[in-house]
């Protein structure tokens, strides 16, 4: 499975110039595969465009929640992670996390600081974890390019009959000196990696 940042950085190599100034905040359809509809979304505060899946899995709510906001089940993540530190944690409350991608050469490497909080609601079963960038947490690395600008948020629902309603959203900037057009044209493939990914784990 290919990363964002290979994505990027093959376009990169190719790329001469570009510019773009796109507006409005409606979610766009973009593409459906193998039943996960993906959308994206400009922000009034950020040039880098917001993504949205949208899938339901066959599977309980039970697996979701072992999946997704649980310090144990990090090993699932991108094969490009090649370092996660738990900085604190409290169960079904907050991860806050250290993580390292490993980015192909000639781009330096990423690093992300993070807090997910995690919400549960009793009555309807509905389960959201949101991640946000925690920055000056942890100190800036002269070889890795820090990750500022981040936010992520899996809600989780159950349908009832085995199946569980499954949003991703989120936003990165992988910062450094890659032109926003290019961050923009690959940002589909971000939650159709992870919910695809996601699925394969919790429908086993």
């Amino acid at each position: 499975m290919r990363s964002i940042f290979t994505r990027i950085l093959s376009l990169v190599l190719m790329a001469l110039s570009f510019g773009s100034n796109v507006s409005g905040q409606e979610w766009n359809f973009i593409k459906e595969k193998d039943g996960i509809k993906i959308y994206t979304r400009s922000e009034e505060n950020s040039e880098v465009k917001s993504f949205k899946g949208v899938a339901d899995f066959q599977t309980t709510m039970e697996k979701m929640s072992k999946l997704i906001g649980r310090i144990e089940s990090f090993e699932w993540w991108d094969e490009d992670v090649t370092e996660i530190k738990v900085l604190d944690y409290k169960e079904e409350e907050f991860i806050r996390y250290y993580v390292v991608y490993d980015v192909p050469w000639p781009l330096a490497d990423r690093d992300l600081c993070a807090e997910a909080k995690i919400t549960n609601d009793p009555v309807t079963g509905r389960r959201m974890v949101r991640a946000t960038a925690l920055n000056g947490v942890v100190p800036e690395k002269p070889d890795k390019v820090r990750i500022k600008n981040y936010w992520q948020q899996w809600v989780m629902e159950p349908m009832g009959n085995g199946m569980v309603h499954v949003v991703l959203e989120g936003s990165v900037d992988p910062a450094g000196h890659i032109p926003t057009w290019i961050v923009n044209m690959v940002i589909t493939d971000t939650p159709l990696n992870i919910m695809t990914k996601a699925r394969n784990v919790v429908e086993k």
